[in-house]
């Protein structure tokens, strides 16, 4: 209220275009996110998102739950599969559930408004906030390591870089979506040269100078035979693989995405599965098990080993592919909180759209203060398990509403239509996944169900109890309308329906 919208054109867009401010039939004007993502923009989000820092950092965490090289590599190989699987789930989900927000938006769909909103609460407390700090994190590690030589970065350069490079990414993603789609492909093009680097320097090492394969001596000797060992190797590899339904985040973004949204993740999935596979026997290839499980920066000590002083190059390639799935991460993750609260279960001011470019402002700077505030981020292991646990548990629950769906509504529109056997199988995957790192890690999996569970008394009083405290509807209403005022932004209007 209080907002005019235009009677015009906004920087010489036509009003029928799909998206942006369009006309409705009764002449009013109406407001939402453009449609601009393409087929070659949806490959570059999911390869841009998935391949980030995970690929530097999880070997030794797969190495060392699985106990042998050759353990390590078929699961690699199984986490790209499992990932793949899922995905092609999320594909029906997405077609037929044409709305961004991904898992809180089929979580919705399929059980409620309760289920959905402890999957926002985690995304806001858990997933999105460490996960984009670890990324940061990381890329201030290998951009730093080259300026300090032998020594370790000081630790608060590092956590400055890092807040650095959040802030920019978060300002460039609020400026313009064309910019940002830009950007990522250039990202992409690091994190391809950073891998096919690795990738070919290893097979160069073996074929032409002769070395021999100093992981793989004897690739099963060490095999954990410890099913919750196993499940914690997956969860190190299934991180890497972070990111495969970042395309469902956006989906309202995304141009025919009946079509571009399953032909995204069949290009990209099978390329990031055999990349990742064969990245890892370079690394084996070129150190040993013990050599891989002493280093901190796998990238960094297999640079040292084949390039000596040149090292650098290695790191700053590393160092650009992390940056780029944080940039990612802050593009589709921000979705989830302007839908969140586009459906009244965050602060209005959430779903606030910039008239002048388009974009969820507050949401994406929500987004970059989390990240920010986590950069206290400590043993990247344990916080990979911590979140990853939360994640597959959710992941599980979201599969499961598919087929759930299939049963109360088995008349709905699906322009996908998956055999059931992907859900089951994946349902069955992420049943191991959530069960047995109980077992070995009853702390971090206890505390994450915990931290969850403090959602439903907030959803209870906040959301479901209507007679609130006056105080609180008044104090979001005024801090929305600052908000209108400070980002010049208004509510999304689409179909003819203000949120």
């Amino acid at each position: 209220k209080g907002y005019s919208y235009p009677q015009g054109n906004i920087k010489g867009r036509s009003p029928m275009n799909v998206g942006d401010v369009q006309e409705s039939p009764d002449g009013q004007h109406r407001v939402v996110m453009e449609r601009q993502l393409g087929l070659l923009d949806g490959v570059a989000m999911i390869v841009g998102t998935i391949v980030g820092s995970g690929i530097f950092i999880s070997p030794k965490g797969v190495l060392l739950s699985a106990g042998s090289s050759g353990l390590s590599i078929i699961i690699w190989t199984l986490c790209g599969f499992v990932s793949f699987v899922g995905a092609i789930c999320y594909a029906e989900l997405g077609t037929m559930i044409d709305r961004s927000g991904g898992n809180y938006a089929y979580l919705s769909e399929a059980y409620g408004p309760l289920p959905s909103f402890m999957f926002l609460w985690a995304s806001l407390l858990i997933f999105i906030p460490v996960t984009n700090a670890i990324n940061a994190l990381a890329f201030a590690n290998y951009l730093l390591l080259p300026l300090w030589g032998t020594c370790l970065p000081s630790e608060l350069a590092v956590r400055l870089v890092a807040a650095f490079a959040i802030a920019s990414l978060c300002l460039i993603n609020c400026w313009n979506v064309n910019w940002s789609a830009k950007l990522r492909s250039v990202f992409l093009v690091a994190k391809v040269a950073a891998l096919a680097l690795v990738i070919v320097t290893g097979i160069a090492f073996y074929f032409v100078q002769g070395q021999t394969t100093r992981g793989f001596q004897e690739p099963f000797a060490t095999t954990s035979t410890d099913p919750s060992l196993i499940a914690l190797s997956f969860y190190s590899g299934l991180f890497s693989y972070g990111g495969w339904n970042c395309l469902n985040f956006v989906v309202e973004e995304l141009k025919d995405p009946y079509k571009n949204l399953p032909r995204a993740i069949g290009i990209s999935m099978p390329i990031i599965t055999l990349v990742y596979a064969m990245a890892n026997v370079a690394y084996l290839i070129v150190l040993t098990p013990e050599e891989l499980l002493s280093s901190n920066a796998v990238a960094v000590t297999f640079g040292e080993r084949v390039y000596g002083s040149l090292t650098w190059i290695v790191q700053i390639l590393v160092a650009m592919s992390a940056l780029g799935s944080l940039h990612c991460n802050i593009f589709s993750s921000s979705r989830i909180f302007f839908v969140g609260a586009r459906n009244g279960h965050l602060p209005g001011a959430l779903a606030l759209i910039s008239l002048k470019n388009l974009t969820p402002i507050p949401a994406i700077i929500v987004i970059g203060g989390l990240a920010i505030t986590m950069l206290i981020v400590g043993d990247v292991y344990v916080l990979i398990n911590y979140v990853m646990f939360t994640d597959s548990a959710f992941l599980l629950a979201t599969v499961s509403g598919l087929l759930w769906l299939r049963w109360k509504r088995p008349d709905a529109v699906r322009p996908i239509k998956v055999n059931l056997a992907y859900p089951i199988a994946f349902m069955v995957v992420s049943v191991f996944l959530v069960c047995l790192p109980i077992i070995s890690n009853p702390v971090g999996a206890i505390t994450a169900i915990a931290i969850t569970a403090t959602a439903i008394p907030i959803f209870c009083f906040c959301i479901a109890f209507k007679r609130k405290p006056t105080w609180i509807s008044s104090s979001n209403r005024r801090f929305t309308a600052a908000c209108q005022k400070v980002f010049l932004a208004v509510p999304e209007v689409a179909n003819d329906k203000q949120y």
